[in-house]
């Protein structure tokens, strides 16, 4: 028998306590969603009817904690991410130049090129919404906007878990954070002030900026090395250009080197993406540290 919400909340959550965070926040968004919607809609039709009898009523339709726990995991077990970390291989050649076949470092890759652009657009986004909240502040408009401002973080940070969990594999929410319709803007605001979330998803957006610029500089720096190495025999074979032109002095590599150099390039871009396999998963980590509040 429960007589809240938040204790019917609370015993799934003690529920699904082994349970990934990811999960856990879906399933009590879920279950917010649906007991709050339905206890206001069962009290609207009996306003005689208190909020336990209500709530007994609805639970019983939509399941007790323990059957609600069992089914969330059940789903989870057949629809984990699309990147699954594959066994590895016990040679070490094949391990080595396998990252060409492993999903999770091309993902990681493309997630560091991407957060470039992302990690601007969250920068520009939060300083200028924190300012523009900030100067309206005295106004009575500016509360409206500070809120919008807010729930805006909360899309953003859904969006980035989106593209965390596509491209990193790592398990992140699938549901926004339920928020009641019913309540009074001025409440709300006050809430997501209060949310210490909301200022880690915030504090993430400008992480962002600053790790999209190192990974985009990383991607292009060695891209640029390896594809410079690889060049070397076309480049002084076919073009007669030097490895080296300081003014009017060209250097040379003799031809015995030309696989040397290749092989070099090739090697140098294959460490890169063992790195940035290993960055994704570090990124992920972050992601999920501070974009999941259970």
């Amino acid at each position: 028998m429960f007589n809240t919400v938040e204790e019917y909340l609370d015993a799934l959550k003690n529920e699904m306590k082994d349970a990934d965070s990811a999960l856990v926040q879906d399933a009590l968004a879920d279950a917010r969603e649906h007991l709050s919607t339905a206890l206001v809609v069962t009290r609207e039709s009996n306003p005689e009817i208190n909020e336990a009898d209500a709530l007994k009523t609805i639970v019983d339709e939509y399941g007790s904690p323990e059957e609600t726990a069992s089914a969330y995991q059940e789903v989870e077990r057949r629809t984990s991410p699309s990147l699954k970390q594959t066994a590895k291989p016990r040679s070490f050649i094949i391990r080595f130049f396998g990252v060409y076949a492993d999903a999770r470092a091309w993902g990681a890759l493309l997630y560091m090129l991407i957060a470039f652009v992302t990690g601007v657009f969250y920068f520009s986004w939060a300083v200028t919404g924190v300012s523009i909240s900030v100067s309206f502040a005295l106004f009575i408009f500016g509360l409206p906007v500070a809120l919008l401002f807010l729930l805006s973080v909360r899309g953003l940070a859904l969006l980035e878990g989106r593209l965390v969990e596509a491209l990193l594999g790592v398990r992140m929410p699938r549901r926004p954070l339920f928020s009641h319709q019913d309540m009074k803007w001025l409440d709300r605001l006050k809430a997501l002030v209060t949310d210490k979330t909301t200022w880690l998803m915030l504090v993430y957006m400008i992480i962002q900026f600053a790790l999209g610029i190192v990974y985009f500089v990383s991607i292009v720096t060695v891209l640029s090395f390896s594809l410079a190495f690889i060049a070397v025999p076309f480049i002084q074979g076919v073009f007669h250009q030097g490895i080296i032109n300081i003014n009017d002095m060209r250097y040379f590599a003799p031809t015995w080197s030309y696989p040397l150099f290749v092989l070099g390039g090739f090697l140098l871009w294959t460490i890169f993406m063992h790195i940035a396999r290993g960055v994704g998963q570090l990124h992920g980590c972050l992601a999920k540290w501070m974009l999941v509040s259970e």
